[in-house]
């Protein structure tokens, strides 16, 4: 709409070729003010016909022209003037002239004028040019006085104590004339406001009263479903929504969730209706509770799709499931004077009931995320695991006799079953023929001979193994006399050299 706010230029801005220099084609993503996506501005129509080659003299010459906060009207190209889907024109209006966007052409225009009962007549006004630079400028001018006069119309109404809530201001490409669009509750009578308004903006004033859904979608915003409101970008047509909607679609009545930013009920409960409609005619209106022999049953809620009644006894929380043809079928033995039994032997498992299908999008996204979170728990424990295992292995490995007030003695015969053990199997001397030698490192006297009792230290060794413990007890006894010589030699010779 050429607000020259948009940095794509996508929604109408003129492409600044250079700081002072302008062109007067549409910049951005060269869609020429008519984005697909309905991101740029309202009100987007997608001329599907517009890759046809037509003569210039076949062609239709009434033109879709768009102006600000959506809104469009017919004008006649008589000049034969060469237009592009967001250009710039200048429109004939009652009072002066307006500059607007080109919408849409072509076939589809016959299209919407017939869908809109506007008449082809002579009546429609005419394109008078294409818009110039100077055109532009003035264009400029009289949108940025909107919001000031928005703001100075609302004080002017309260200093009035006019019961009017003024949404929008719209002023004519020229500057002779603006719109003032206002809602309100009961009728107003704004003649002072409209003298006060002439004479300080000195324009002429016209007021339109116009709906709450017609403000928000002049407005614009963002609905509870993330997207952009309905009524700012597609929806031009403005149906009665009774509350009914919401009760046959089994929706709480909460205020606050059915309405939109208009207030009113949201559109959107009429889209699906139909659909649910259909689906409820298979299902039997229950008006009175179901007799069974431990007592009255009350419907609670119904599954429209999956075609499932759940009912509770009176003081019981427990709520039972029942298919439709079994509902049926109670009502009619009711019907006959015939009580059925208790709906605990009636009601469906859980088992058939989470195999049964789901239309509900909530139950099957709480399913994909119940499915990941599973999947990183069986991982988490998979990685705490095995640290674990590992762990646990040198704690067995490491358990060895930390008693220090061990004697000499009793050291040695620790150290010499596991030297042996880590030797392998000692070979039979006796049969071999050779001597019994003992190993360098089994020998108690190396190191010691020099050392008092207190600081004789030991090489820490492995732990000794279970299997192995009463083959190195037999030998380690044969070596015990030699060591206790060994001892008392040590302790002659120190009273020796004291004496």
């Amino acid at each position: 709409m050429g607000c020259k706010s948009c940095s794509t230029g996508g929604c109408g801005s003129v492409k600044a070729i250079n700081n002072k220099e302008k062109s007067n084609h549409v910049g951005g993503c060269n869609n020429n003010g008519a984005c697909g996506t309905g991101g740029c501005n309202k009100m987007n129509v997608f001329d599907w016909l517009s890759n046809m080659d037509v003569p210039t003299s076949m062609r239709y010459d009434v033109v879709e022209v768009k102006f600000k906060g959506g809104r469009k009207e017919y004008f006649r190209n008589s000049n034969q003037l060469e237009l592009y889907t967001g250009d710039f024109v200048v429109c004939e209006m009652p009072t002066g002239y307006h500059i607007g966007t080109v919408s849409l052409q072509g076939e589809l225009v016959r299209l919407q004028m017939i869908k809109k009962n506007f008449v082809d007549n002579d009546e429609i006004k005419k394109i008078l040019r294409k818009a110039t630079e100077k055109d532009m400028e003035k264009h400029e001018q009289a949108i940025n006085r909107d919001l000031p006069t928005m703001y100075r119309v609302r004080e002017i109404a309260r200093e009035l104590k006019l019961q009017m809530k003024v949404s929008d201001v719209e002023f004519q490409s020229d500057n002779t004339k603006a719109t003032f669009f206002y809602s309100a509750d009961d009728r107003v009578d704004f003649r002072e406001l409209i003298k006060v308004l002439a004479g300080e903006f000195k324009i002429r004033v016209e007021m339109r009263q116009i709906s709450l859904r017609q403000e928000a979608a002049r407005v614009g915003g963002i609905g509870s479903c993330g997207r952009e409101l309905c009524c700012s970008t597609w929806l031009t047509d403005f149906k009665a929504i009774p509350t009914s909607a919401a009760r046959y679609q089994n929706l709480s009545l909460n205020p606050t969730k059915l309405s939109g930013q208009c207030g009113r009920l949201k559109c959107c409960l009429n889209y699906e209706l139909e659909t649910y409609m259909d689906a409820l005619s298979d299902i039997p209106q229950i008006e009175k509770p179901l007799k069974t022999e431990k007592g009255d049953a009350m419907l609670q809620k119904t599954d429209i799709f999956r075609k499932i009644m759940w009912f509770s006894y009176y003081n019981d929380s427990n709520w039972h499931s029942l298919p439709i043809p079994k509902v049926l079928e109670i009502v009619e033995m009711n019907e006959s004077g015939l009580i059925p039994k208790a709906l605990d032997d009636l009601s469906l498992p859980d088992s058939i009931l989470e195999k049964l299908p789901k239309n509900s999008d909530l139950a099957r996204f709480d399913k994909r995320l119940q499915d990941r979170r599973k999947s990183q728990q069986n991982n988490n424990q998979k990685q705490q695991g095995q640290p674990n295992n590992q762990k646990s292995q040198p704690n067995q490995n490491q358990q060895r006799p930390q008693n220090n007030n061990q004697s000499p003695a009793q050291k040695n015969q620790n150290i010499q079953p596991t030297a042996q053990s880590n030797q392998g199997p000692k070979p039979n001397n006796q049969q071999s023929g050779q001597p019994n030698q003992k190993p360098n490192n089994q020998n108690p006297n190396q190191g010691q001979k020099h050392q008092p009792k207190g600081n004789q230290q030991q090489p820490q060794q492995q732990p000794k193994p279970q299997n192995q413990a009463e083959k190195p007890q037999a030998q380690g006894g044969e070596n015990q006399p030699k060591q206790g010589n060994n001892k008392n030699k040590y302790w002659k010779n120190k009273k020796k050299k004291s004496e």
